[in-house]
C-alpha cells in the first residue's frame, strides 16, 4: 500500500508542478518514447535472466505493493508457538513432539499459530530443525552452523527478485537517453521543417529522458527498496528463531529461550518483555 501511496504522491507532485508552471500535460504523451525505453528495459530484463528468476521477479512487484507480514503479532505469535513446544519437551521428553512435527496441520500447538501455518517457508524451517533435535545425532554447534547456513540461503534467494529490480531502475534512465538521442536524430534529419514542427519533435525526444528517470527513480527503484526491507526483516525472523532454538538447546528453560529469539527482532516491532510474558500467559 505504501508503494502505490508513494506513486500517486510522486505523479501529484511531478505532474502537478508541471501543470502549475503553465505546461501542457498532453505534451507529455509519447507512445513511442514509451515503447522504446520500456521496450528496451524488458528486453534486457529478458537476455539477463532465466525463467525461474523472472517469474520470482515479476512476483516482487506484487510482493512490494502488498503489506509486510512481519510484524510483532507475528513474531509474538511464533515465540509463544517456541515456547509451548520448549515446554513440551522439556516435560515430556523431545519424543513428545514427533507427532507435532511430523504432522502440524493437525497439532495442537501449530494450531495456536496460524499465521505460522500459513508460510510453509517458516513451518519448514521450524519442524526441519526440531525434527534434528529429535533424531540426529548432530550437537548444537552444528546445527547452528546449519541453521545459518540455511537462513543465508534463504536471504540470498529472497534477495534475487528486488535485486533485478534494482537493475532494471538502473537501466531505465540510459534507455530514456536511447530514445531521447533517436529523437534528436529525427529532428535533424526533419531540418527543413518550420520551426514548430521542430519545436515538438524536440520536445517528444526530451520526453524520453525524463520518462526514463522518471520511472528508474520513481517508480522502480521504490520498488526494489521495499522488497530489500521486507527481505531484511524476513532474515531477522528467521534469526529470531533459530536463536531460540538454540538457547534451548544450550539447555535454558522455555521461558529464556523466547526471550533469546524476542532479543533479536528488530526495536520497532519487538515485543516489550512483559508484554510477552503476558502473551505466553494467555495463550
Amino acid at each position: 500500500m505504501n508503494v502505490i501511496i508513494g506513486w500517486v504522491l510522486l505523479f501529484g507532485a511531478v505532474l502537478g508542478g508541471f501543470a502549475l508552471a503553465g505546461g501542457h500535460l498532453i505534451v507529455l504523451v509519447q507512445p513511442v518514447e514509451y515503447i522504446i525505453i520500456i521496450g528496451a528495459a524488458l528486453a534486457a530484463f529478458v537476455a539477463g535472466n532465466s525463467g525461474k528468476t523472472m517469474k520470482a521477479t515479476m512476483g516482487g512487484f506484487a510482493t512490494a505493493l502488498k503489506g509486510s507480514k512481519y510484524k510483532k503479532a507475528l513474531y509474538m505469535e511464533t515465540l509463544a508457538l517456541l515456547y509451548h513446544i520448549f515446554t513440551r519437551a522439556r516435560k515430556e521428553g523431545l519424543m513428545a513432539i514427533e507427532e507435532d512435527i511430523e504432522d502440524p496441520q493437525n497439532s495442537a500447538l501449530f494450531k495456536e499459530a496460524p499465521s505460522v501455518l500459513a508460510d510453509h517457508h517458516a513451518l519448514d524451517f521450524i519442524t526441519d530443525y526440531l525434527r534434528l533435535m529429535v533424531s540426529s545425532t548432530l550437537d548444537v554447534h552444528q546445527i547452528d552452523n546449519l541453521m545459518d547456513i540455511d537462513i543465508d540461503t534463504h536471504h540470498q534467494e529472497a534477495s534475487l527478485p528486488g535485486t533485478n529490480i534494482a537493475k532494471i531502475a538502473d537501466g531505465l534512465p540510459a534507455f530514456g537517453i536511447v530514445a531521447a538521442v533517436l529523437g534528436v536524430v529525427h529532428t535533424m534529419e526533419s531540418v527543413a521543417e518550420p520551426p514548430a514542427v521542430l519545436g515538438g519533435l524536440i520536445a517528444a525526444a526530451l520526453v524520453g529522458t525524463f520518462l526514463g528517470i522518471l520511472v528508474s527513480y520513481g517508480l522502480v527503484a521504490p520498488v526494489a527498496a521495499n522488497l530489500e526491507h521486507k527481505v531484511n526483516d524476513s532474515t531477522k525472523y528467521y534469526q529470531s528463531i533459530k536463536a531460540a532454538m538454540i538457547a534451548f538447546m544450550n539447555g535454558y528453560p522455555p521461558q529464556v529461550a523466547a526471550e533469546f529469539g524476542r532479543k533479536v527482532l528488530f526495536s520497532s516491532d519487538r515485543p516489550g518483555f512483559q508484554e510477552l510474558e503476558e502473551f505466553l500467559k494467555k495463550k
